[in-house]
């Protein structure tokens, strides 16, 4: 694990450099490197500290807390096309978030958009958590999820469809898109702590992950707590992909597509697939920013978007050689 995590770690370095050398204008490694020592040009800094570097970082954090969390509930279900998602835990957020925008809350204070988010995301979680301690069915965790995505998803189309202007059905959709445009270093501020509470509370929880592996009888046999280490992965995927939606809004496939290209190198492990899959998330929607932010279009792409057109081709391949209908 060890090595892939460094050559993943190497990689993340050179793309979040990479975020800051690129963008409508490109800036030189030299003037680059002398804006983040606080020297050089007032531009230079303001574009680098208070534009490129809250958004690298923003789509790595994000990257990251969708990539862990695939990995764990992959684990968890014992099934690769797991992902946050399936739990309802981002459309739950993203429809808090978008009845802040449509009721105007939003205007109240620059965190009330993410509080809301990250309460949709603990609601569901504190949902299903609840389901994952009364029942011993991995099936009814899923359709719960299935039940509270589905249902987040109409509320969020009535909620559009009766979009008092187009200003509020503008900011609704953005949203739903995702994106990590205009984000500061107040915003990662934030959404730090839950991303960290939660990443830490699957790290405490993978070793349940390889018990779990061996499928529940073998792990209960040897000695695993089921209703636990199941409330514990789904509470610490829960804080960190709400905090995730809070940051950059609804961003699909990050969590399926990370794991499932990590997981060869690591001998099909799944407590030693949280850090690597988390590292290759962040590369991965780095990556995706700034093709955003270079692609030659008249509008910016949404990156919620880039990653679907992407991530979804991957999706189809690995449930084809699952053979599913």
């Amino acid at each position: 694990m060890s090595r892939v995590s460094g050559v993943l770690a190497i990689m993340l370095a050179g793309a979040l450099l990479l975020s800051l050398l690129l963008g409508s204008v490109d800036l030189p490694l030299s003037r680059v490197l002398a804006a983040l020592a606080g020297q050089g040009p007032a531009g230079d800094r303001l574009v680098v500290w208070q534009i490129r570097l809250p958004r690298a970082l923003a789509a790595a954090m994000v990257g990251a807390a969708l990539g862990m969390s695939g990995a764990a509930l992959q684990g968890l279900l014992r099934n690769p096309l797991a992902e946050p998602g399936i739990l309802g835990v981002s459309a739950t957020a993203a429809l808090f978030a978008t009845f802040v925008l449509y009721f105007g809350l939003a205007t109240a204070g620059p965190l009330v958009l993410p509080l809301a988010a990250v309460g949709g995301a603990l609601l569901a979680t504190m949902v299903v958590a609840a389901a994952a301690i009364v029942t011993r069915s991995v099936v009814t965790l899923i359709l719960i999820g299935v039940g509270l995505s589905s249902f987040s998803a109409a509320v969020m189309a009535l909620l559009m469809n009766l979009a008092p202007n187009p200003f509020s059905l503008a900011d609704m959709v953005n949203w739903m898109l995702g994106t990590v445009d205009n984000r500061s270093l107040a915003d990662l501020a934030f959404a730090a702590p839950f991303m960290a509470l939660g990443a830490a509370i699957l790290m405490v929880s993978r070793r349940g992950l390889a018990a779990l592996a061996l499928g529940d009888e073998a792990a209960e046999g040897l000695g695993l707590d089921l209703g636990r280490q199941r409330l514990c992965v789904i509470l610490g995927a829960g804080l960190a992909t709400g905090a995730a939606v809070a940051l950059a809004g609804a961003i699909g496939f990050v969590g399926i597509v990370a794991p499932h290209l990590v997981r060869p190198f690591l001998r099909y492990d799944p407590a030693r697939l949280l850090v690597p899959s988390a590292l290759l998330g962040a590369v991965m929607l780095v990556i995706a920013d700034i093709g955003v932010r270079v692609l030659p279009t008249d509008a910016e792409l949404k990156l919620g978007v880039v990653a679907s057109l992407f991530g979804a081709p991957v999706f189809v391949w690995i449930a084809a050689r699952r053979r599913l209908a």
